[in-house]
């Protein structure tokens, strides 16, 4: 028996289209269905001033598509040499949305990021005099932390001091990965939110290692405890206003990934809503998922829901594609491990 639901056309908080012959192949698979996104700006070089992501942006447009519509959502790296005026500049011009705190050596290209929080304090202080959002890879660096622990810590000594430090600061919390991440976006006012991934929602840490290493499930926060998912889960599904959908899908060729050394990251764009529409399903909220989908990320950074709609149909077992091929090489496609009955009509 078939089912349908309509939303409003979503948006991905969260979203790496990286650049060149990769940014060419994987920025139709996300804007088939997504009217907006806030693209990452770890980029090598990483976009660091207003000129930076202008320039990135129109290199987004540029690969887009005729006949698609979709609108970049651009950010700013944070460095420790940002300089506070051409953020609130570029904020004021209305080029980008965001800025992006990632700790030095934390994930993917963020060898530029923030070692000595206090030299960007300044910055700080400006985006909350101007309400523009930090976007926060929360998690610490310091090898002594268990990787498993890392988010957890970065909420108690980094995030945590900072938040007290500028009041009034707007605080996205990227792909959490842990109840205590939930519990402290729960605990926040209206200044703090949280992104939660499509995988996350899927996988925990028996996924990555029981039975063989499993590169493509391998990412950065690294999936956690099965106690964690389901925390997840009740946090997306639950209809809570300050979490919302950021995929956090990061393509890397194969060879990149299934290596001795294998790069962080899950290539969710092109089946994402199917298999959130399945999660949603499973936990009997179906009629919330347009809420953590486009309504709820698009309040929280003071947009309007986008115009259109999309449609998923539940029927038969839908195949997706392995992976697709780009001029950077094969990218695989996320695997959810179940039969997916959802599918994007049209």
């Amino acid at each position: 028996m078939s089912m349908r639901i309509t939303l409003g056309r979503p948006d991905d908080m969260h979203l790496h289209l990286r650049d060149g012959a990769m940014l060419e192949a994987v920025l139709p698979e996300t804007a088939r269905h997504f009217a907006r996104a806030i693209v990452m700006p770890n980029l090598v070089p990483p976009v660091v001033t207003g000129r930076d992501a202008a320039a990135y942006r129109a290199r987004i447009l540029a690969a887009l598509p005729a006949g698609m519509a979709f609108e970049p959502l651009m950010t700013l790296y944070l460095t420790e040499a940002t300089e506070a005026e051409d953020v609130a500049a570029a904020h004021a011009a209305g080029l980008i949305r965001a800025v992006k705190l990632y700790p030095a050596g934390a994930t993917t290209n963020s060898q530029s990021g923030v070692r000595d929080f206090d030299r960007v304090r300044g910055v700080l202080e400006r985006m909350a005099e101007i309400g523009l959002t930090l976007c926060v890879h929360g998690e610490v660096t310091d090898p002594e932390i268990d990787i498993f622990d890392r988010e957890a810590v970065f909420i108690d000594r980094v995030l945590e001091p900072i938040r007290r430090a500028t009041p009034g600061l707007r605080v996205v919390m990227e792909h959490v990965t842990t109840s205590d991440a939930v519990d402290y976006v729960r605990a926040g006012d209206e200044t703090l939110a949280a992104t939660i991934t499509t995988h996350h929602l899927i996988l925990n840490r028996n996924h990555i290692l029981a039975g063989g290493i499993r590169p493509h499930y391998y990412c950065l926060p690294v999936a956690k405890r099965e106690r964690h998912r389901l925390a997840l889960r009740a946090a997306a599904t639950g209809g809570e206003t300050r979490f919302f959908l950021g995929t956090d899908s990061a393509p890397h060729p194969d060879s990149l990934k299934e290596s001795a050394c294998g790069c962080a990251g899950c290539f969710t764009a092109t089946n994402t809503l199917p298999i959130l529409a399945h999660v949603f399903e499973e936990e009997g909220a179906l009629d919330r998922l347009e809420g953590f989908t486009s309504r709820h990320g698009a309040a929280f950074y003071g947009l309007a829901p986008n115009p259109g709609t999309v449609t998923l149909i539940r029927g038969e077992p839908v195949a997706f594609p392995a992976r697709i091929e780009t001029g950077a090489g094969p990218v695989t496609v996320f695997d959810p491990g179940f039969a997916v009955c959802w599918r994007v009509a049209g």
